[in-house]
């Protein structure tokens, strides 16, 4: 159960960053690396990154993540379905 709320919270926080991030461009402020944003969708937060991508067209031309984001998804969609048939038998 543990890992659902994690699930549901790094995907939060994926698209706040992504929100964040797109006011900080605007404003020409500090802004966050491509690779703290890549990090997140690494560590589960895919979802909420590809959300903010999609939302608030960020980053949307970026091939790392109009590309990678998805097929980072697509890993960890696969680990969790590998995850739950190995809990079952």
């Amino acid at each position: 159960m543990w890992l659902i709320y994690y699930i549901i919270a790094i995907n939060i926080v994926g698209v706040f960053i992504m929100a964040w991030d797109k006011m900080k461009a605007r404003a020409g402020a500090w802004r966050i690396s491509e690779n703290n944003l890549l990090l997140i969708a690494l560590v589960g937060g895919s979802v909420g990154i590809y959300l903010g991508l999609k939302v608030f067209r960020h980053k949307s031309r970026h091939y790392k993540f109009s590309v990678g984001v998805p097929i980072i998804f697509l890993i960890q969609a696969g680990i969790v379905v590998w995850l739950f048939y190995q809990v079952r038998v």
